[in-house]
């Protein structure tokens, strides 16, 4: 019989708190004062909650003549959109994941694991805080290279991916100065 381990807390202690830096960067992004990279840039050091349900796989009847739960199993919801693209869902903290749906349980993530999640089940998208306050979605380009970033495949994105991928590299070291030549005044001191 297979048991599921537990991960541990990425956090040990976490409150389920929103991340003050991504709460504010997304307050900005929805007032108009901040663009998209400044989100990014916040939810790409931060804790996310990924959620997981419930899902019956067989009930009874019991005793007293009521359908009751026999087994289930967790299981991770995706977001369906009109078009059929999938989305996996993640929360800046309990207080929207709560909002979304009170009964779901979080698991500690990192932004480049629930995106490197998302690509491995063919998600689209990753919506982090489906139900508010802010909503923000990660796809396409953005959310190739956070994949990347996990899976440490960044250097492998081709050039139709969006993403444009720079090396930093060390100066060169500058060249040692020349040496400062004595400069003889002319004439010559004491010579007339």
């Amino acid at each position: 019989m297979f048991v599921p381990t537990i991960p541990q807390p990425l956090v040990p202690g976490d409150d389920g708190g929103s991340d003050a830096a991504v709460a504010s960067a997304l307050a900005a992004h929805a007032a108009g004062t901040a663009g998209a990279a400044e989100v990014i840039a916040a939810l790409s050091g931060a804790r996310l909650l990924v959620p997981v349900v419930a899902l019956l796989t067989s009930s009874e009847v019991g005793e007293h003549g009521l359908r009751q739960e026999k087994e289930s199993e967790m299981a991770l919801p995706k977001l369906v959109g009109r078009d059929g693209r999938e989305a996996v869902l993640a929360f800046t903290g309990a207080e929207p994941l709560r909002l979304w749906r009170p009964d779901a349980r979080p698991i500690q993530s990192t932004t480049p694991q629930v995106c490197q999640a998302a690509v491995t089940e063919g998600a689209a998208a990753v919506v982090v805080d489906v139900a508010g306050p802010v909503p923000f979605v990660i796809e396409g380009g953005v959310l190739a290279a956070f994949a990347a970033v996990r899976s440490g495949t960044l250097d492998q994105l081709g050039p139709d991916s969006g993403v444009t991928v720079a090396r930093m590299e060390q100066a060169p070291e500058p060249p040692a100065p020349a040496p400062r030549r004595r400069r003889l005044g002319w004439p010559p001191r004491g010579r007339g």
